[in-house]
């Protein structure tokens, strides 16, 4: 079995920094070839996944300047590697809206992880493509959707890569988009009525540039608000390793969070306010709490000392989102997929001799 995964072009493959959707489809990939599953990745030329990778694109762009221009950047990229793609693979696995178009063309079953929030819009696009194997990251997203052949695959992680820390500092972090849907203002206020230091890390966008300007940077000091730009694995496992909580109060309908799961394979709990799929990846109590204000997310902050033991948080982690888990899914998947393209291609074998007889 050959598996064709295609990453968008413009973040490499794993991100160096930002890239949820990246750092997904590179551990799938490894997981897979871990198991020996013959694996291509269509990625960028800056990707730097130990196996095969194809690229169209010798450089990322990120965060993308434009919107049609770089949408046609990325059909180019999609239809190319689709091509490509059916002259040696058994299954296309797509992470991006375009590839779905080209599933027309040719005649490989497709997979699409879909990584984004519900949209009226590409709901209604995806009912052209019924024959596609949609899976979505949360039973929440799921449930938005009707189209026939759907399923759900949390995430996973390498646990191996996130390194508990059961001795934490006095401080609480915040990781993600600087962005209003990802609450990071009210990571600010919580963490200064709690009367405990927060570090921001994450990517300012040029879209909410005003947004940190107004929000966010006023209250940055270096002493009880810190700002530290982006982090990679290294400042992730210091960032989220050393803190008290990771605060996650998010102000939309979350898709899924990876960085929930970072965090507590780090033996940190998360904080959260509800929205999306945040109760299916936080267990109230076990792995952080999940707060229906911010009133609330301050009460549970100044007592997560001794309500969570890290230990418990990282155990909690690997027992339901372990990457192992995740690649046995998809792999199933993919064998049945495999196995029902096989039993239509005899059928329509045997309706062909019948009709000659």
């Amino acid at each position: 079995m050959r598996i064709a995964i295609i990453a968008p072009p413009f973040i490499s493959v794993p991100p160096k920094i930002y890239g949820g959707t990246e750092l997904f489809i590179a551990q799938l990939a490894r997981g897979l070839k871990t198991l020996g599953t013959d694996v291509v990745v269509y990625a960028n030329g800056e990707s730097t996944l130990d196996g095969e990778v194809r690229w169209l694109y010798p450089r990322g762009e990120w965060p993308i300047k434009g919107e049609i221009y770089d949408n046609l950047k990325d059909i180019n990229h999609s239809s190319w590697a689709v091509r490509d793609a059916a002259e040696t693979c058994d299954v296309i696995h797509i992470n991006n809206v375009p590839g779905l178009a080209c599933s027309r063309f040719v005649e490989q079953p497709f997979v699409y992880t879909i990584h984004h929030p519900h949209l009226d819009g590409l709901s209604a696009f995806y009912g052209n493509f019924p024959g596609v194997n949609y899976v979505t990251i949360s039973d929440f997203q799921r449930k938005l959707e009707v189209m026939p052949r759907l399923q759900t695959i949390h995430h996973g992680i390498d646990i191996s890569l996130y390194q508990l820390n059961e001795k934490k500092q006095q401080y609480l972090s915040f990781l993600g988009r600087i962005a209003p849907i990802k609450g990071t203002h009210l990571a600010i206020q919580v963490a200064k009525r709690a009367g405990i230091p927060l570090k921001i890390a994450g990517e300012i966008q040029p879209l909410f540039k005003d947004y940190y300007e107004r929000e966010i940077k006023p209250h940055i000091d270096g002493k009880w608000v810190e700002y530290v730009g982006q982090a990679d694995l290294n400042a992730k496992n210091e960032l989220l390793g050393n803190s008290l909580a990771m605060l996650f109060p998010i102000q939309w309908d979350e898709p899924f969070g990876l960085v929930m799961l970072e965090a507590m394979a780090c033996g940190t709990p998360v904080i959260a306010l509800p929205g999306g799929a945040v109760e299916e990846v936080v267990q109230d109590g076990v792995s952080g709490f999940i707060c229906q204000n911010a009133d609330e997310m301050v009460n549970r902050v100044r007592d997560i000392e001794s309500a969570v033991a890290p230990i418990a948080v990282r155990q909690y982690a690997k027992d339901n989102f372990s990457l192992d888990r995740m690649v046995a899914q998809y792999l199933r998947l993919y064998n049945r997929i495999i196995a029902n393209a096989g039993a239509v291609e005899v059928q329509g074998v045997l309706e062909k001799q019948r009709a000659i007889a």
